[in-house]
């Protein structure tokens, strides 16, 4: 039967009045029900073009304008707009139904009645395994219950082709309480298992499942009125490679971060939610968060005020609205009726509704739905549909529902719009017509901000509830190319509008949420850290955009995990994609590290300069009580500081003698520190020595000793033969040390020319200079020697160590920095950059670009030398700054610097991995292993240029420019970071500040930074940005 006469698609967001009399539409399939597309081929762009997509302003969002939606089918005389309905309750089409059926809520946890069913899960796994926990005994109910979820992890881990669990919980696991990263999960197996396995990947045995309120313990806080700690006494540990053991904890592990699977509060839901109250440790949810998230009405008016962000048409009829509800409209399309009282209210209903029905707002909708919100009728309720012509019913139907009202609680008219039904070319659809849901993943990441992680659709049949737990998961891709919708940049910007409308979300429930007291939220630790969105794609305007229909906490996260788990069979490709759980499992590490160190007592030595501020900002968000020792009485930061200790540092050649008078001073102070550390390159080798004194962790003395010498760095590897092969020699470089003029005689014919002349002890490439043949080497040694005498002729560079040199061969290649957290002589983490060609013959660093550009067998190759030579000089706890040079032979070591990197590299690898540098630093400082994921995933590029005083001192030195950069800065559009504080020329200068531009490649970050370099005359002649940008491809 082929198509005769014009259908018209029924959306609240589209007028009918604004479509032609004759346009036909067909939908398409990922957006509500359609026709399948087995009995005529698939779509081809017709000579129209391809679709034209554009951004618009208002919402924010990429949206397709529906007159480019053509297609040609089999017969190109029959072309077809394509129009997708808007369903925007996910609701089946029908009279009437349980609301249960929509969202599948019938999760025994949530159900709380009865004993679990039995026989669900035939398999070969052991059936005799304990699941009592020690001293916390079950009724018969309950423990019914944790064997049913033992089960049902056992029937998870085997569908995903992993193991069985182990039992080792005959041998108690020690560990060491309160000090070691806890992640602990209570909840479904089904609905966290991606969560677990991606904890147990980032965080071998640190993931945690209790599948029974049992297994846990509150145990209530000295000196922290109504909180209490988490403790752990078993649980199933998960481990990489999806291995899983069950274990006994003796003494029990402390929880650093909990996340409870929430529900009504009844039975154990009711447990769960009164253990995840008031912890002091981080906590992902609680029953209050819950419970908000869980009101449809207040959702989508606080959706509703967030710019990208679109929602439903809605008329709601609230009795004595919660505080967070404001009167008045919150949107053209969500009108907010407050009332006095459940009675006498016909008149106003009546016109309330009538005025509802025939606003713009509704569109072309024919029905609408009314139901009850807030917590106490979720999934409970009957769904009633009425026709938008008969306003009479719906104000029946209300005035009949508001006398169930209690306070806070709400009576909703939605929009609700059937999907468009349109008879197939040559005959009817041989299967029932499907429809589509969509669902997305947001998680919050550093700096409290929005990333989506994943988006998923179940489709399912058009004449059925669209569930959760009822569809076959897919990805969006796999679901617009059913459709016909296959071409990159389309498809990119469907993503794209996507992707802020979810994110759009989570920043409305953050904003939400930083307005709530401690007592709202559920307790002082308590912040939403991902949330699930689900969203169907409709009309507005004649555009396509993304609409939210409401929120969830975990069926979204399941979706993506059950679509993960596709790519987990042994015989199947595995995915590179990142698991939708990867960004929240960094956030419960990032947590849990900052929960580890809070009220930690520091002692820093050496306070350094400008470019350092950050540090003191940062140990106040992190809770730290630092103590300080320098030489500057008057420096900045003994104010912002618990006990400053002024102590002349600078004589670095009695470091031993002043090691122990510090240790006296600490003593006399009865200082109880926790740990000791400098950023501070001259200051290492006393902190180390002091470290010794105090019985505190650190590398060794004679480590920091070896690594702070370059010339000893690298004579010492090159005698590292091996084995293990390769050996660490193959990584350093030939040099002579240099104290007078006979050592440059010598190194002259010992030392490959062209060399590189440089400080034994130098710092921020000060002095650093080619030298192509013996003349260069005497007059470089003679000048460096006259200039450089003390700490005096240039302060922070390493002077008070003396001014003797190395001369070390040149080699030619890429250079790179590698940052490396390394405990317990294990590489915890590994971060490398790339830099650009220096202004030769000296060696300032001008550009830089993070993550490398170097190919993977490259990025390994110059980690592994980095991890090599600190292991090589005996560096087994700390996080160090590694120079290398990638040349045609493999990576060759610069030099070690055994702290972490200078410059912008602390500010970039946390806005890129997430990871701070700085709070790994103290961790190690404290004997704690740094809560870091085992491979952090760079987000995003960012390439950075220097600027110099002797190139841009007009620039710097204008307080107009100096604020259009912070103008910059502070709107995003650029990072600036300040490395010195005084415009000071000189011939040995050192960078004053980096700017840097972000992108989603290096070359849109090198494209804006070098637009930005030439509007601000940063890019000049004698300093070209794109020469010093060529390296970043």
């Amino acid at each position: 039967m082929g198509i005769s006469s014009p259908i018209r698609g029924v959306c609240p967001f589209l007028p009918s009045h604004s479509l032609a009399q004759d346009t036909t539409f067909i939908s398409v399939p990922y957006l509500a029900t359609v026709p399948t597309w087995q009995t005529f081929p698939p779509p081809t762009p017709s000579s129209s073009g391809p679709l034209n997509l554009t951004r618009t302003g208002r919402l924010g969002g990429w949206l397709i304008p529906l007159s480019d939606l053509r297609y040609s089918f089999a017969n190109p005389a029959q072309d077809v707009l394509f129009l997708p309905p808007a369903q925007l309750c996910l609701d089946p089409l029908g009279t009437e139904w349980d609301s249960k059926d929509l969202d599948g809520k019938e999760e025994p946890w949530k159900s709380g009645a009865g004993l679990p069913p039995t026989g669900c899960f035939p398999g070969p796994w052991r059936q005799d395994i304990s699941l009592d926990c020690k001293g916390s005994p079950e009724e018969t109910e309950a423990r019914a219950w944790t064997v049913y979820y033992y089960g049902l992890l056992q029937s998870c881990l085997q569908q995903a082709g992993l193991p069985e669990t182990q039992d080792r919980s005959q041998a108690p696991r020690t560990g060491c309480p309160g000090a070691e990263v806890t992640l602990c999960i209570l909840g479904s197996p089904s609905t966290f298992l991606s969560l677990l396995l991606e904890g147990g990947v980032q965080s071998p045995g640190n993931m945690l499942l209790c599948l029974s309120p049992a297994w846990l313990m509150k145990v209530a806080t000295p000196g922290q009125e109504g909180e209490a700690v988490l403790l752990v006494s078993k649980a199933v540990s998960f481990y990489p490679g999806g291995l899983t053991f069950l274990d006994d904890f003796v003494p029990p592990r402390h929880a650093t971060y909990f996340l409870a699977g929430l529900g009504p509060e009844s039975g154990r839901g009711k447990e769960a939610a009164e253990l995840a109250r008031n912890l002091t440790c981080p906590t992902g949810t609680s029953s209050e968060l819950s419970q908000l998230l869980e009101n449809r009405l207040l959702m989508r008016w606080l959706l509703s005020q967030q710019s990208g962000v679109a929602v439903p048409a809605t008329l709601a009829f609230t009795y004595r609205p919660p505080g967070l509800l404001r009167g008045g409209d919150a949107s053209p399309g969500l009108r907010l009726v407050e009332l006095s009282g459940k009675e006498g209210q016909e008149t106003l209903v009546k016109e309330e509704v009538e005025a509802f029905v025939h606003s713009e707002a509704l569109g072309d909708a024919s029905q609408v739905a009314v139901r009850l919100s807030g917590c106490r009728w979720r999934g409970q309720q009957a769904l009633p549909l009425h026709l938008r012509v008969e306003p009479s019913t719906v104000v029946n139907t209300v005035l009949g529902l508001l006398e169930k009202l209690e306070e806070e609680e709400s009576v909703l008219v939605e929009a609700m719009c059937p999907p468009v039904r349109l008879p197939l070319p040559g005959g009817p659809a041989p299967g029932p017509e499907l429809a589509v849901r969509i669902c997305a993943v947001v998680c919050r990441i550093q700096g409290d901000r929005p990333l989506l992680s994943k988006v998923v659709c179940g489709v399912g049949r058009g004449d059925r509830p669209v569930r959760h737990h009822y569809t076959l998961p897919r990805t969006l891709r796999v679901a617009l190319a059913q459709c016909g919708l296959e071409e990159e940049a389309q498809v990119a910007l469907l993503e794209q509008g996507i992707k802020e409308a979810a994110e759009g979300a989570l920043a409305a429930v953050l904003a939400l949420e930083a307005g709530l007291s401690v007592e709202q939220r559920g307790g002082r630790q308590v912040h939403t850290d991902f949330l699930g969105v689900d969203l169907v794609l409709t009309v507005i305007g004649r555009t396509l955009t993304p609409v939210v229909l409401k929120l969830n906490s975990g069926l979204c996260l399941e979706a993506c995990g059950a679509l993960e788990g596709l790519w987990a069979v042994p015989r199947l490709r595995r995915s590179a994609e990142e698991a939708a759980a990867a960004p929240l499992v960094e956030t419960m590490l990032r947590r849990s590290g900052r929960h580890l160190m809070d009220g930690k007592q520091l002692l820093v030595i050496g306070a350094g300069g400008v470019s350092k501020k950050f540090v003191w900002e940062a140990a106040r968000d992190y809770g730290l009580t630092l103590h300080l020792v320098e030489s500057d009485p008057n420096h900045f930061a003994s104010q912002l500081v618990q006990t400053f200790i002024h102590f002349d540092v600078t004589e670095h050649r009695r470091d031993e003698e002043n090691a122990l008078l510090l240790a006296e001073l600490v003593r006399a102070r009865n200082l109880k520190l926790d740990g000791c550390f400098s950023f501070w390159d001259d200051c290492l080798v006393l902190t180390a020595l002091l470290c010794r004194e105090l019985g505190l962790p650190c590398s060794p003395p004679a480590a920091m000793c070896l690594a702070k010498q370059k010339s000893r760095t690298q004579l010492h590897l090159l005698r590292c033969q091996g084995p293990p092969w390769p050996s660490t020699s193959l990584h350093a470089v030939a040099c002579c040390p240099l104290e007078n003029e006979a050592d440059v005689e010598r190194a002259i014919y010992q030392v490959p020319l062209p060399g590189v002349m440089k400080l034994e002890f130098g710092s921020g490439a000060v002095g650093v200079q080619l030298v192509k043949d013996g003349p260069q080497c005497r007059e470089h040694f003679s000048r460096i020697l006259h200039d450089l005498q003390g700490e005096a002729d240039h302060p922070g560079i390493g002077l008070g160590w003396g001014n003797a040199m190395l001369l070390m061969e040149f080699v030619e290649g890429t250079e790179h920095d590698v940052d490396l957290v390394v405990f317990g002589g294990r590489l915890l983490a590994a971060f490398v950059s790339d830099n650009g060609p220096t202004r030769l013959p000296g060696f300032t660093e001008t550009a830089a670009c993070m993550p490398t550009g170097l190919a993977p067998e490259q990025e390994a190759q110059v980690v592994q030398a980095a991890f090599r030579c600190c292991l090589g000089c005996g560096l087994l706890d700390g996080v160090f700054n590694v120079e290398l040079k990638m040349t045609g032979a493999g990576p060759r070591l610069i030099e070690i610097n055994p702290r972490m990197g200078g410059f912008y590299l602390r500010d970039w690898i946390l806005e890129l991995y997430g990871v701070d540098l700085l709070l790994a630093s103290t961790m190690v400082a404290c004997g704690l292993q740094p809560a870091l994921p085992a491979h952090p995933r760079a987000r995003g590029y960012l390439v950075g240029i220097m600027c110099l005083v002797s190139q841009h001192l007009q620039l710097l030195s204008s307080p107009s420019s100096r604020e259009t950069l912070q103008t910059l800065h502070d709107q995003g559009q650029l990072r600036l970071n300040l490395l010195e504080e005084a415009l000071i020329p000189g011939q040995y200068e050192e960078p004053y500040c980096n700017v840097a531009c972000a992108g989603p490649s290096p070359a849109e970050a090198c494209h804006r930074l070098l637009g930005i370099c030439q509007g601000l005359g940063i890019d000049r002649p004698n300093y070209p940005v794109a020469h010093f940008l060529s390296h970043f491809k």
